[in-house]
């Protein structure tokens, strides 16, 4: 399983998701789609229809920007963080 790292954003609209949870996947969709199941709700906050990650939605896989295709092992280690913005 690999090790998905969420935002605490997240984590203030699913107060019952967990900052770092082991999710079964072969790609990052799928691994989206573990964690909606987990937390139903949570697709809709990570991607747009398509499905295709939020434009301020940045992944990384094993510290590499991924997209929603990018494969994932049992080993990896997934980042999903906002983007930040300001001026």
């Amino acid at each position: 399983m690999a090790t998905v790292v969420l935002p605490r954003s997240l984590s203030a609209l699913f107060p019952l998701a967990q900052r770092q949870v082991a999710v079964t996947g072969g790609t990052v969709r799928e691994l989206v789609d573990g964690l909606d199941t987990r937390w139903p709700g949570m697709r809709d906050r990570l991607c747009d229809p398509g499905p295709v990650l939020r434009e301020f939605i940045n992944v990384y896989v094993d510290g590499e920007p991924a997209d929603i295709a990018t494969v994932v092992t049992d080993r990896s280690v997934v980042h999903v963080l906002p983007a930040v913005a300001g001026g």
